[in-house]
């Protein structure tokens, strides 16, 4: 997968793993990703229809119908995911379809995670400054604020669209990947390059991508538990069962794919080019496919259990 960092810009050696444990770390990724594009595509297509067509607009259904709007672009996208990972990495699908379906992949990824802490910063809102958010929080201002998560996915995308495309190696395999071939004259120059871009991307991912929205989450549902603990606002503990549910869900899906993420870049060179941490790059499919899982258990999440939290 391109979220992930084994990009083949030096080497385009296959690591002989035969260990039944690494042969499971193989399949597991494919059935994860088959399990998450079924519900992902079923469950956020519901939602988009009841959404986006069956309910009155509200602040709470534009923000459910972006997310499951973001989810349900990511989860279709799978299919070519799946073939390329039991391929081993290779792309079968052309130049167009590598950059296109990547670039859908992080612009919807990145849409949701932004905007679950979207989400979780309105309903902080509500609860905290009820007075305020009854006379403010209006449809025409979250039609117009909700734009912002997806500009904000829209720049992390940029080196997708930048740098992103086909490789074929002297074998006759083709990869998509980064390519830096024009950023120099000489392989050290484009191994610098390589080093510095994907050094700086694997940074901001995971600052913006994930450790920004991660503490929206649990600041704004730490708030709302506290809030409503104190003043005894529910009678029953299920509002808070879910608030904690939806924060788990988020850290125990990204935390460990953006971990190796992080790792991959302080390895980064180490990985590329002294074939150092092959560990790295047998935890990335693993991973990677808990966080897109993500994008199946957001209906059940922010929707269909969530409902119960607004009510109480």
């Amino acid at each position: 997968m391109e979220t992930n960092f084994s990009t083949p810009l030096n080497e385009y050696e296959e690591v002989p793993y035969e260990s039944a444990g690494y042969t499971i770390l193989r399949i597991l990724p494919l059935v994860v990703l088959g399990v998450t594009f079924v519900l992902g595509v079923l469950g956020n297509g519901l939602v988009i229809w009841v959404a986006g067509f069956q309910m009155t607009r509200t602040v709470t259904t534009i923000c459910y119908l972006n997310l499951a709007l973001a989810d349900f672009s990511f989860t279709a996208t799978l299919p070519f995911l799946i073939v390329s990972v039991a391929m081993g990495e290779k792309w079968p699908f052309g130049w167009f379809l590598c950059k296109l379906i990547h670039i859908v992949v992080d612009i919807n990824l990145f849409g949701s995670v932004f905007l679950i802490g979207f989400i979780a910063l309105d309903r902080c809102i509500c609860v905290l400054h009820p007075v305020w958010a009854q006379n403010h929080r209006t449809v025409s201002l979250a039609m117009k604020v909700i734009v912002g998560p997806w500009i904000l996915a829209l720049v992390l995308t940029l080196p997708v669209f930048l740098f992103l495309t086909t490789v074929t190696i002297p074998n006759g395999d083709t990869y998509c990947t980064f390519s830096f071939a024009s950023w120099g004259d000489t392989p050290e120059e484009r191994k610098k390059v390589a080093i510095t871009m994907l050094t700086a991307r694997g940074i901001i991912r995971f600052v913006i991508g994930f450790s920004m929205p991660m503490s929206i989450v649990a600041i704004c549902y730490g708030l709302i538990a506290a809030k409503i603990h104190k003043k005894g606002m529910i009678k029953s503990s299920r509002p808070l069962r879910v608030l904690t549910a939806v924060v788990a869900s988020f850290f125990i899906c990204w935390f460990p794919f953006q971990l190796v993420a992080l790792l991959s870049t302080v390895w980064l060179k180490e990985m590329l080019f002294d074939g150092k941490y092959k560990i790295i790059d047998i935890l990335v499919n693993p991973t990677s496919s808990l966080a897109f899982f993500n994008s199946c258990l957001n209906p059940m999440l922010y929707v269909f259990v969530g409902q119960d939290f607004e009510r109480d």
